[in-house]
């Protein structure tokens, strides 16, 4: 496929049908959280989409980021990279070493300048330069360098977003978040360790799509895949609203699937699609495999007090309310869950509705 060659003249050439085109737009306005009466809007804005070039830059990272991508589903990582976009520069993922790997970087800067997009991910290390170096040069004067001519720029993963587990005390490289340095140009935060394949790919594909980014929250992360707390769409949910705790990992409790809310699970605080976008082809996520949430699409999660003790603030969901506790976190937890149980059961069987006030009552008639 030719730089500039826009991508329906690209399937028709490598005899994709109509069809197939069709379910792919339907994939990616399900991506991006649009209704199926969008998806022929998809389609004319894709069969006229032109392939944009993407430079990828990996700095204090794990390549766990790039093995998400690689994991991909919808769409998958080939079809992305060879049909979408061009993937000019990667340091895992490309042919090219050496001096041939930096010249393709700088190739793509020059030919696409002000139309590239740049994706980072791993965290800056500003104390020493020295700390990490790509063909000698600093990644903090690489990503400087490549990103003035960046349409945006996507961060992705914790470490890129928020500067993750680098950035975790005592921080000894002075790790940063892209967003810490770079402050003239659209920042799209794609956290997680490592974030969702499809979350990727669906931010890969709204820009490739229309050509700006997405509607972002408060911490610049795309509200179609971070716009609830796993809490809200986790089934375990039942279970919290009506008390039922597991107590360790292997009671009756963990057994029969109930809440791990008591075990650490960071769920009711971190806003990320797992629970319904899922890992490995949609097949499970860290909590339907039986493992608290540890919260690490959230900023300073490393930090965060502990992976297993539970959470001391928000504490329960009632009537559309959320109610905090103090410092006895767990134990108002369970009781407010227990609580809410019982005024939900108590309503059904009178078939009247549970109100904040009835609560107030302090255990009611």
């Amino acid at each position: 496929m030719a730089k500039h060659e826009i991508l329906i003249e690209t399937l028709q050439r490598q005899g994709i049908s109509r069809r197939s085109f069709l379910k792919f737009c339907a994939s990616a306005a399900s991506l991006m959280a649009l209704p199926p009466a969008m998806i022929p809007a998809v389609a004319s804005a894709l069969e006229q989409a032109r392939r944009p070039s993407v430079i990828w830059l990996s700095f204090q990272e794990c390549t766990g980021c790039t093995e998400s991508l690689t994991r991909s589903h919808s769409p998958t990582v080939e079809g992305l990279i060879f049909d979408a976009i061009s993937l000019d520069y990667h340091h895992t993922l490309q042919a090219a070493s050496g001096q041939a790997a930096e010249a393709a970087r700088m190739a793509a800067m020059e030919e696409s300048f002000g139309n590239y997009l740049l994706v980072v991910d791993g965290s800056i290390p500003t104390a020493n330069p020295g700390y990490s170096t790509i063909a000698g040069i600093s990644n903090l004067d690489m990503l400087m360098e490549t990103a003035r001519g960046a349409a945006a720029i996507i961060s992705v993963g914790s470490c890129a977003a928020f500067g993750g587990i680098p950035h975790a005390s005592p921080n000894p490289t002075g790790a940063v978040a892209v967003s810490d340095l770079i402050t003239d140009k659209p920042i799209i935060n794609v956290p997680g360790c490592p974030p969702i394949p499809v979350v990727i790919t669906g931010v890969l594909t709204h820009f490739l799509t229309f050509g700006t980014i997405p509607a972002l929250d408060d911490l610049g992360r795309p509200k179609a895949f971070f716009g609830q707390s796993i809490h809200d769409r986790c089934y375990r949910r039942p279970f919290y609203d009506k008390g039922l705790f597991a107590e360790s990992f292997d009671d009756e409790g963990a057994k029969k699937g109930w809440c791990l809310y008591k075990l650490g699970c960071k769920g009711p605080t971190t806003f990320n699609a797992c629970a319904t976008a899922k890992w490995n082809d949609g097949t499970s996520f860290p909590i339907q495999s039986g493992h608290p949430c540890l919260g690490c699409s959230e900023p300073d999660f490393w930090d965060g007090g502990g992976f297993y003790k539970p959470l001391s603030t928000p504490t329960g969901d009632i009537a559309g309310t959320i109610i905090y506790a103090a410092a006895g976190g767990v134990a108002a937890g369970v009781a407010l869950g227990a609580l809410n149980h019982a005024h939900k059961t108590r309503a059904q069987q009178a078939h009247e509705p549970v109100t904040v006030d009835d609560l107030d009552k302090g255990g009611g008639q």
